[in-house]
């Protein structure tokens, strides 16, 4: 898998903003999210006793408020190199063929998802 040098700059960009917020937070997860207008929006892991969300979750809900209205892409930061099915449905949501890079903590991608085709 790349590394974060080898990625399409604006792809660098996400993995990069993830992982800042995550590292700014000190959350499990960070992500970031790139609309089809060309802007990003992070999120971390969310849990609080009314609220969870991934960090997927919570980058897309950003996204939403601020009036995205699709995705081109997204990046996780996670330590397990998962991601789970409702943060990737969230993302096909806003954004049917958008990719998700799962990133590692020294910022190499680890996989690629797609949420194309995906229940």
């Amino acid at each position: 898998m790349p590394e974060t040098a080898d990625l399409d700059p604006e792809d660098a960009k996400i993995v990069t903003l993830a992982r800042s917020a995550q590292a700014r937070t000190g959350a499990q997860e960070g992500a970031a999210v790139r609309d089809t207008d060309g802007r990003t929006y992070t999120g971390v892991t969310v849990l609080l006793p009314s609220l969870a969300l991934t960090a997927l979750q919570a980058a897309v809900a950003a996204a939403v408020a601020s009036g995205a209205t699709g995705l081109e892409a997204a990046a996780v930061v996670s330590v397990s190199g998962s991601v789970d099915a409702a943060s990737l449905a969230a993302v096909r949501e806003l954004g049917p063929a958008s990719p998700v890079l799962v990133v590692d903590q020294r910022g190499d991608v680890s996989s690629v998802l797609r949420t194309a085709g995906q229940a």
